[in-house]
């Protein structure tokens, strides 16, 4: 299967709530091309109950045989990076970045596992740019073949 990677980082954020059973929540909001490897829950920014960390940096994969979910997703407003979190005990937040995917399907998988926390984030443009361009290239090997 032919695919290529692109490094993202994964911030999320802690946010205050009134919830009665809960402090706070956990979101992924953002995700950001060429950011540092390994980056161990850094803080980026901070508000008036809230607080955004660089929680890690995973590859964003995409494959040739998805490149109509990635269609789907670029005509989508805006198009979106779905970034999937699962619980993990040995981290602070007891949450660590699982998986990044921009195909609609997939993330809809996880959604339906139950298991994982899945937010869709805003794609960046540089990630917009780079899926359009994969896209046209698997459209243009299908047409050579």
């Amino acid at each position: 299967m032919t695919s290529e990677a692109m490094p993202l980082g994964i911030v999320v954020e802690r946010r205050e709530t009134d919830h009665p059973w809960e402090t706070h929540i956990w979101t992924p909001v953002a995700v950001a091309p060429g950011a540092p490897e390994n980056p161990q829950w850094k803080e980026v920014a901070r508000g008036d109950g809230w607080v955004q960390f660089h929680a890690d940096t995973l590859p964003l994969e995409i494959f040739h045989d998805e490149t109509e979910d990635y269609r789907y997703n670029l005509v989508n407003d805006p198009p979106s990076v779905y970034v999937v979190l699962r619980e993990d005990d040995e981290s602070d937040s007891g949450l660590a970045p699982f998986k990044l995917t921009v195909s609609p399907s997939e993330a809809q998988a996880y959604l339906d596992a139950d298991e994982h926390i899945l937010e869709p984030v805003p794609m960046p443009d540089l990630v917009q740019s780079w899926l359009a361009a994969f896209k046209a290239s698997d459209r243009f090997m299908r047409i050579m073949q």
